[in-house]
This record gives C-alpha cells, sequence and structure tokens, in this order.
C-alpha cells in the first residue's frame, strides 16, 4: 500500500514537466499545467460496530460516528479531458465520536463537460476518536471513494455564483473492507 500512496504522490508532482501550456476553460482551470485548489467539505462518517480492522471493539449497535467539517487542499495535473492529482485533508469532528481525520489520498478521473470533474481517489486516512480520551492512538487504514465536481454553470447556479474558479464537489469514501460509509459535499476553489 505504501508503494502504491508513493507512486501516486509522485506521479502528480513528474507529470507537470511533461504538460506547460497554460490554456485555461471557462471555469478558469487549466486545461495542461498545474491547478492547485482549497476547499471546505462537510459531512459524515459511520464506522461498523464490529471489532478489529484496527480499531478497538465497540460494542455491536453502538457505532462509532460523527459529523466532519473538512479542510481540503491539493493539486490536479490535466491532462487534455484528463487528470491526476494528489489532495490533503484534516477534518474536525463536531458531533459524536470522531475527534479529528486526517488523510493523503492521489487522485485520477475524468473532465465533464467544461466545469466539472468526475474522479476515484485511493489513499490513507487516519482518525482519532474522543470516545478514547485525550492520549488515544490514531487509526490508519487505506481509503478510497469516487466523487465529482460541478461549476455553478453546470447545475444552473452561474447567474448566483460569479466566481471563476468555483466548483461544487460531492463525493464519499470507504476504508479498508468497506468498514465506514463517509459521504462529504462543499465548496472548491481552483487558482
Amino acid at each position: 500500500m505504501k508503494t502504491l500512496l508513493l507512486a501516486a504522490v509522485a506521479a502528480a508532482f513528474l507529470v507537470p514537466a511533461a504538460a506547460q501550456a497554460q490554456d485555461t476553460t471557462s471555469d478558469g482551470s487549466r486545461a495542461f499545467g498545474i491547478d492547485p485548489y482549497v476547499g471546505v467539505m462537510g459531512g459524515y462518517e459511520g464506522f461498523e460496530s464490529d471489532p478489529g480492522h484496527g480499531i478497538p471493539y465497540n460494542a455491536p449497535g453502538n457505532r462509532l460516528k460523527g459529523g466532519l467539517v473538512e479542510g481540503v487542499a491539493g493539486v490536479n495535473v490535466p491532462l487534455g479531458s484528463f487528470f491526476v492529482g494528489v489532495e490533503g485533508n484534516a477534518a474536525k469532528g463536531f458531533t459524536g465520536d470522531i475527534d479529528w481525520e486526517y488523510g493523503v489520498h492521489g487522485r485520477a478521473g475524468v473532465r465533464a463537460g467544461e466545469t466539472g470533474l468526475v474522479y476515484g481517489k485511493v489513499g490513507y486516512q487516519w482518525v482519532n476518536f474522543d470516545r478514547y480520551g485525550s492520549n488515544s492512538g490514531d487509526y490508519g487504514r487505506i481509503s478510497y471513494g469516487i466523487g465529482g465536481e460541478f461549476g455553478p454553470s453546470a447545475i444552473g447556479l452561474d447567474g448566483l455564483v460569479k466566481k471563476e474558479g468555483v466548483r461544487f464537489r460531492a463525493e464519499i469514501s470507504t476504508r479498508g473492507d468497506f468498514e465506514t460509509v463517509r459521504p462529504m459535499a462543499g465548496v472548491i476553489a481552483h487558482f
């Protein structure tokens, strides 16, 4: 797994050398080159109640879960209608059992129209639970998911949101052997 994660990170930083043109699309992102972004997302994560999976035993029927607010930062490397990238995230639990989450993921996908992206991601995510006290350890697992980003004009909000480079994102991810469900949605600003 570490080899896969390192390969994704290396690809995200090595590929820009092969794509230096700075053509832009109608939403302000580049058709080639480096496309950095930051964003804020909100959502929820619920964990299985079964023992194992690197997380301490949680009694059946008493799932670890909680609401999250998350910051993301990353870079995409557009390659025509495709792209690759790397993204880091940090999330704070505001309800339930989750204290903090953080991780890094490689992303790859395709452009959808002028302002959209559809992608898959894989990486590693750590979580710390309030339930186990302030000195509890962080529990890490492989994480993967799918998602999409769409500019305001793609969903009929071009008159409401004037800022170029703003996209709305929705994604769902999981850990390990489908041990969690983590739907998230938010706003991403591309530079």
